[in-house]
């Protein structure tokens, strides 16, 4: 089942195969922060920013998550080539 980010029912990313390549692509995109627990623990946790969630979705017409996630690796592989 594909995954998308959204934000109250709102569908704001393409489709990716798994949860963890929306959350890949949150963190790239500052969508992810950094909390401590309410049990005190020392390591903080990521978390959405915001009201956003990563939850399945359905396909859009002709919507292919494994291209689309092919196509985030690229981009970003192209960004670190030109921040070098």
């Amino acid at each position: 089942m594909p995954y998308a980010l959204f934000s109250n029912d709102a569908k704001l990313s393409k489709a990716y195969p798994t949860a963890a390549d929306v959350w890949k692509i949150a963190q790239k995109s500052g969508l992810v922060v950094d909390v401590v627990s309410e049990q005190g623990s020392a390591r903080p946790r990521p978390v959405l920013d915001h009201d956003y969630e990563i939850k399945p979705c359905q396909l859009e017409p002709y919507e292919d998550p494994a291209r689309n996630k092919a196509d985030a690796e690229r981009d970003a592989q192209t960004e670190l080539q030109l921040a070098s």
